[in-house]
């Protein structure tokens, strides 16, 4: 109940603000001064070829920053975190700063181009303990151009050579690390279809050790959480993607 109150509290978000980015190419992007407290961290990249599809936004700020900011009410509610709400981070992957920040979340990876510089400062952000949420892209290529998991797996050889994704079941700790989330059957759907699958990469890919990647495929988790305030879908389905995003959230801080 606590989860759907705030979702409602969460209505008085501007909706003229957000079709503000409407003929945008470029979001403007203000990162606050780093001072210790939690905070969203978007990856900002170069977008393929077709990513502008959405509001004419490029691929990586979709959604952006509603999204986090929602997510950052729910964890304020729920948790003693004390995140940063109204401000998100938004940084490229070769930005050094990026390693202040223990949790970081990418979008539309299926548009995603990288290059050897950002390659490296991946790498080094992973092994440094960083965790990362990849939403919102899927098995086959995308009806704009987005090549789906080809390119993102494609661009995380280029990190970590040898790694090697799996598939997650609802046994895997993330998904009780602070909601128990027994079945993938809970996971909504905002407009994909077929099967969510959540999919991980592990350290020296050993499932007993930290989990460094999950990404969502075939599924939006973070619509919902954009739009959660909107009445566009259920709130149980809202509570749903809500309840991920603290996992997530939880897990990558105390892991």
């Amino acid at each position: 109940m606590l989860l759907a109150a705030v979702l409602v509290a969460a209505a008085g978000t501007a909706a003229a603000a957000q079709l503000g980015f409407l003929g945008d190419r470029e979001p403007s992007v203000r990162n606050p001064p780093y001072d210790g407290r939690f905070a969203f961290a978007r990856i900002r990249y170069t977008t393929g070829p077709g990513g502008y599809y959405y509001r004419g936004l490029p691929a990586w700020a979709h959604g952006y920053s509603y999204a986090e900011r929602n997510l950052m009410k729910i964890m304020s509610e729920l948790s003693y975190l004390n995140p940063h709400v109204e401000d998100s981070m938004a940084l490229t992957l070769d930005d050094p700063e990026l390693c202040k920040y223990p949790i970081a979340y990418m979008t539309e990876a299926g548009f995603w181009t990288l290059t050897d510089k950002e390659a490296a400062g991946f790498r080094a952000y992973l092994e440094k303990g960083g965790f990362v949420i990849v939403d919102d892209f899927r098995e086959v290529p995308h009806d704009h151009g987005g090549k789906g998991w080809d390119n993102f797996e494609a661009n995380m050889r280029r990190v970590l050579p040898q790694a090697r994704f799996v598939d997650l079941d609802s046994s895997h700790p993330i998904f009780d690390s602070f909601f128990r989330i027994e079945s993938f059957d809970v996971i909504p759907q905002y407009y994909d279809q077929g099967r969510p699958i959540l999919r991980g990469l592990f350290e020296d890919n050993d499932p007993t050790k930290r989990l460094m990647i999950i990404a969502n495929l075939n599924t939006d988790v973070a619509n919902f959480w954009e739009f959660s305030a909107r009445g566009f879908k259920p709130i149980d389905e809202a509570n749903q993607a809500y309840k991920l995003g603290v996992n997530y959230v939880i897990y990558g801080l105390t892991h």
